[in-house]
């Protein structure tokens, strides 16, 4: 009875080995999982920008790329094995290598990073929905926008941007912490859509001047020596930024790797990773060329082409068109929410304190803490340099998968005690040193300092891209020293 008593209090049945039949998702899933991961206003401007603004040899971004998201593919890979075997979430599996106690606290970092940039993240999509407001109010009245009321401001919002944000963060919380499941119908959902709209707005530039457009996207198609000694600084900085931008959901992969099927259904769905890059960059940049070509009639210089999407529409006097991408944008930017911060948020809450929350209390804590966030956004938060300090807790997720790794492979042999990581019984296998296992933490803080170093330190910025993998290279080298013998 007393060993029951001390078990429950590790048990959340929202965190616990999934029932078989809810082993579901099969490669197609972990397509729109990718496809919504690369689907955001910050990955369209980030591809264009390199193919474009910089004036990089198409080659040059193109194998970048390739290697950036196959090391991507490969990390997933490994990453989401133990999950999808174990059918376990980020969070637990953690206790493994860091201790049961151990793996609270370090996973919390993760949940805190999440529940800040939903916060951000929210704060931002809420603009897109007061735009949409405002073009609602604008059309029905075109001088309702006139009174005085929507001059008052308190936190540098009025009226509409409160009632927007309100409407978005209360929303995605009830959204989102409905199940599992209809998260997986939110992902798929979304995923086909924005590909749906992009299509759309890619045969709209196109029809507007077909053989300008085709000719202007063709010219960007010339091939240079990648092997002369710039290019190859280009494409190790193109394969570093591709990386950095996925690693973000790379150390939590396992919150949806473990409702893939089997093994093989999962590197089918991680190599989709590589096919949803190649379409979202090939819509996104000849979206932006030939958005330049129907605003200016010709392609301008690189340095003045827009690679936003809310610019360019901002530029299109067309109410329709706005509409439509403006309500894509929407569907694009809840749904990276939903997988790179909420979900995250979520399971380290469980973990947390999993005997006390469930699905519908951790949602109420991520979205009074986002709330929080993103009202004190634009007056305080990013006039300190908040996102710094995000960015340096963020330093830990390379670091902790590197443990993570070399633990499960190559010490513990991919095996997992399924028993005692939900015991807190002293005897049990994660039970470490009073719950911590010292080995891990100490490998995880080293490669922490060399990785955060890369923020702090001005002679190592430039190595900022590579900063996930640093973190993750020195963490599992020293981990498997130590932890070997």
């Amino acid at each position: 009875m007393i060993q029951d008593k001390s078990k429950s209090s590790l048990i959340n049945w929202e965190i616990v080995s999934i029932n078989p039949n809810d082993k579901n998702w099969d490669w197609k899933d972990l397509f729109c999982f990718w496809g919504n991961n690369i689907q955001s206003i910050i990955a369209f401007s980030l591809l264009t920008s390199l193919y474009l603004v910089y004036e990089l040899s198409f080659f040059v971004v193109f194998f970048g790329s390739l290697i950036g998201s196959f090391f991507v593919y490969f990390f997933a890979n490994i990453i989401g094995k133990p999950s999808q075997k174990s059918g376990l979430p980020f969070s637990v599996i953690l206790r493994s290598s860091f201790g049961i106690k151990g793996a609270k606290y370090f996973g919390l970092i993760r949940g805190l990073v999440g529940i800040f940039m939903f916060g951000i993240q929210t704060y931002f999509l809420s603009k897109i929905i007061s735009y949409l407001i405002r073009i609602g109010l604008f059309s029905y009245d075109s001088i309702f926008l006139d009174q005085d009321i929507f001059l008052v401001f308190l936190l540098g919002l009025n009226i509409i941007d409160w009632t927007a944000f309100i409407i978005t963060i209360l929303l995605q919380g009830f959204l989102f912490s409905r199940s599992h499941n209809f998260n997986r119908k939110i992902i798929n959902f979304s995923a086909i859509t924005v590909y749906s709209g992009m299509l759309l707005f890619f045969l709209v530039v196109l029809l507007f001047d077909v053989k300008f457009v085709s000719q202007a996207f063709a010219d960007i198609f010339i091939f240079n020596n990648i092997f002369v000694k710039n290019n190859i600084i280009a494409l190790f900085t193109v394969a570093g930024t591709t990386f950095a931008y996925f690693s973000i959901v790379l150390v939590n992969y396992g919150d949806f790797s473990r409702y893939v099927k089997d093994e093989n259904e999962l590197k089918k769905g991680n190599l989709s990773l590589i096919l949803n890059l190649f379409i979202f960059s090939f819509f996104a940049v000849f979206i932006v060329i030939g958005a330049d070509i129907f605003l200016n009639k010709n392609l301008e210089n690189m340095e003045r082409i827009l690679t936003n999407p809310t610019d360019i529409i901002g530029k299109i006097d067309n109410i329709q068109i706005t509409i439509m991408v403006l309500f894509f944008i929407v569907f694009a930017s809840a749904s990276t929410n939903l997988i790179a911060n909420y979900v995250p948020a979520q399971n380290t809450l469980l973990n947390f304190i999993p005997n006390k929350l469930n699905l519908k209390s951790s949602a109420v804590i991520i979205v009074f803490f986002g709330f929080i966030v993103g009202v004190f956004w634009l007056p305080l938060l990013s006039q300190i340099g908040a996102l710094s300090f995000v960015d340096t807790a963020g330093s830990f997720f390379g670091p902790i998968f590197g443990v993570l790794v070399i633990d499960y492979y190559f010490i513990k042999k991919e095996n997992l005690n399924n028993k005692d990581i939900f015991s807190l019984d002293k005897n049990s296998e994660y039970f470490y040193s009073n719950g911590w296992h010292i080995k891990a933490i100490y490998s995880s803080v080293l490669g922490f300092i060399y990785s955060a170093g890369t923020i702090w330190n001005e002679s190592l910025m430039n190595f900022h891209s590579f900063s996930w993998i640093i973190g993750a290279s020195i963490s599992s080298l020293t981990y498997y020293l130590l932890a070997s013998k």
